[in-house]
């Protein structure tokens, strides 16, 4: 036992900004999307989370290639390759939904809180919003890593409530491998937000300008846009990274919607706008342990999922606009870079304040990220084909294969939302 747990730590040591990035897309505003799922449509959508899985490594991989060959962040790379009108539209777009993502975090981390502590909503929702900034501003980069590495492992509760509540594992297997597809608005609606959230544009921000920090950090590199020397184990020990994170991203939404549909959907429960709901109602059904490990999950990966939500708009922006970024630059190197991070956190924090429903903001958000994230993977795609890019590290067939599977599918499952408005 004591061998096997030294192994699995080694080996966790050993994950970076892929795994990260997984994590991060299961943040609090994704648990509600997939509790909505669950309770709605029973294990109706489950098989969305292994059809998924391939589609979403194959993106996030070329993501992380583009920033470890190029030194460029994805903003920077488009921006040197594309349209400036294209590279501003998409950074405006990814500064809503983001600030979006951020205000409905903030507020259901709050809520959560003061469900099991207790104190005012107002108290925790002004100590997560500190709190998240000054972590990021003051904490260095590789000490910083690790916290939002570890702060991703508790999304395993997710997985012993899926295991605590009575499943009918036939149903589980059937809908996990047949597709069940319905034409009527609100199932199309619930699947372009399922998509928006799985295979997020904030995501391939993300990955991209991380794999830069991290090279940076091994003093490969002094500053964002040089070329690193970069070898084909580096890249390999990558793309094993990036699959272990979006592995894990997609079995954590598929233990959310085993234990929502286990327990909400069969008992009528449908109709789900937070996942203090969800929390609530499993109370009854499920017992006080699983009503906790759920609240629990819920702040933990919050805690990891803000500051990821706030640092890509500002790597986006500071590749963008040409000043100065990383997180592994101190407060006074990087001053617009932090101050677009705190402006992020705090417009989404006052969401919570000025009358705006951040989980209504948050569902239709998730619908227009599922939107955007389209012509975004098409970028993507080119991108990690182009030799002026990544030299010789180009995308295999099977990776570009499963990408575009990714736009067509995403592009038609859009259309005929917009078509059934």
């Amino acid at each position: 036992m004591i061998k096997l747990l030294r192994f699995i730590k080694q080996k966790f040591a050993r994950l970076g900004p892929g795994f990260i990035t997984g994590a991060a897309d299961d943040d609090p505003s994704g648990v509600a999307t997939y509790s909505i799922a669950g309770a709605q449509f029973g294990y109706k959508l489950n098989w969305l989370s292994l059809f998924l899985t391939p589609m979403m490594i194959a993106v996030q991989e070329m993501c992380g290639r583009i920033g470890m060959v190029s030194g460029m962040g994805l903003a920077g790379a488009i921006r040197k390759y594309y349209s400036k009108k294209l590279l501003v539209f998409s950074i405006l777009l990814l500064f809503i939904a983001n600030t979006v993502n951020i205000g409905a975090d903030l507020g259901i981390m709050a809520a959560s809180l003061a469900m099991i502590a207790g104190l005012p909503y107002l108290f925790w929702l002004v100590a997560v919003t500190i709190f998240t900034v000054l972590m990021e501003v003051f904490v260095p980069y590789d000490k910083y890593s690790r916290y939002l590495k570890w702060m991703g492992l508790t999304l395993l509760v997710y997985g012993l409530t899926a295991f605590l509540v009575k499943q009918d594992w036939l149903q589980v297997v059937k809908f996990t491998l047949i597709p069940h597809i319905d034409l009527n608005l609100t199932y199309l609606m619930t699947t372009v937000g399922f998509l928006g959230t799985t295979i997020s544009p904030y995501l391939f921000f993300w990955q991209a300008a991380e794999e830069v920090e991290e090279e940076i950090k091994e003093g490969k590199i002094a500053e964002f846009e040089e070329s690193p020397e970069v070898v084909e184990t580096e890249i390999k020990h990558m793309q094993k990274d990036t699959t272990a994170g979006m592995i894990f991203s997609n079995l954590i939404s598929a233990f959310i919607i085993l234990t929502t549909a286990a327990t909400l959907h069969v008992n009528n429960i449908t109709d789900i706008e937070t996942p203090q709901q969800a929390a609530l109602a499993l109370r009854p059904l499920a017992g006080n342990f699983a009503y906790l490990l759920f609240t629990f999950g819920i702040i933990g990966i919050g805690l990891q999922s803000v500051p990821i939500l706030a640092g890509g708009v500002a790597y986006a922006f500071a590749e963008a606009f040409g000043f100065k970024e990383g997180l592994a630059k101190k407060l006074t190197e990087a001053k617009a870079f932090y101050a677009t991070i705190g402006l992020a956190t705090f417009i989404g924090a006052l969401m919570n304040l000025i009358g705006i429903n951040p989980i209504k903001a948050l569902y239709y958000t998730a619908i227009l990220n599922g939107i955007i994230a389209v012509p975004l993977i098409a970028i993507i795609i080119r991108l990690a084909d182009n030799e002026k890019i990544i030299g010789k590290y180009k995308s295999s067939t099977w990776s570009k294969t499963f990408a575009w599977t990714a736009f067509f599918f995403m592009g038609i499952a859009a259309v005929l939302m917009i078509a059934n408005l």
